[in-house]
């Protein structure tokens, strides 16, 4: 199997991160988040890379998470989501409280929805999605078992967890996803985060002060 290649970017008015994955020799690029202004150093990579933007996996509905998709249109990705946050990929500005010079929140069209529990194949690699409510209702994640990554959006970061003070907010699901879903990962698994460094299951379950292990 050919080696699987990761890029993170930190991009948007609050720093978010998105992820392009693909596989080593291969043309076909997945984008997991699309934060704002993200099309000028995307398309300049996937251009040096000779990568072709082929799926955006959408880890929830967040203004800073997807409003780059309407950015990457003329890619003709397809666009993945969880239900649950149906009416924030229809209404971004709903989430965005203060105006954003250069920032359109469009709607975003999800052509395929994924369900808790789905698997799915990537080039050969098997892709669990996890749904992990609590920072918002339709927060998902992609959990790569033979990579031991797992791209977890805004569930849990590095020493703290995702706020659950915006509408749909829950802590009391926010810690039974991060216990139920990410905790029993195994203790190497590398936690992809949508906000600073990366972590691991193993160093979040020993010092998250939040919702230990």
């Amino acid at each position: 199997m050919k080696n699987f290649c990761v890029q993170k970017f930190e991009l948007g008015p609050i720093s978010t991160n998105a992820f392009l994955i693909w596989e080593e020799g291969g043309n076909e690029a997945v984008l997991i988040d699309a934060p704002p202004l993200c099309e000028s150093e995307i398309t300049t990579f996937l251009q040096e890379h000779d990568l072709i933007l082929k799926e955006i996996w959408l880890t929830h509905g967040h203004w800073d998470h997807i409003a780059g998709v309407s950015e990457l249109s003329d890619a003709d990705a397809k666009v993945i989501g969880h239900r649950a946050d149906k009416h924030l990929f229809e209404n971004p500005q709903l989430m965005s409280g203060f105006s954003l010079p250069g920032v359109s929140l469009l709607p975003v069209e999800i052509n395929q929805w994924v369900e808790d529990g789905e698997h799915f194949d990537l080039w050969g690699r098997d892709v669990e999605v996890l749904h992990c409510p609590g920072h918002c209702p339709g927060n998902v994640a992609f959990y790569f078992s033979q990579e031991k990554i797992c791209f977890v959006g805004d569930v849990i970061f590095s020493g703290s967890v995702g706020r659950t003070d915006l509408p749909g907010g829950s802590f009391e699901e926010l810690e039974r996803s991060i216990q139920e879903k990410i905790y029993t990962l195994e203790q190497d698994t590398e936690l992809a985060v949508g906000h600073g460094p990366n972590t691991s299951v193993g160093k979040e379950k020993i010092s998250n002060p939040y919702v230990p292990g």
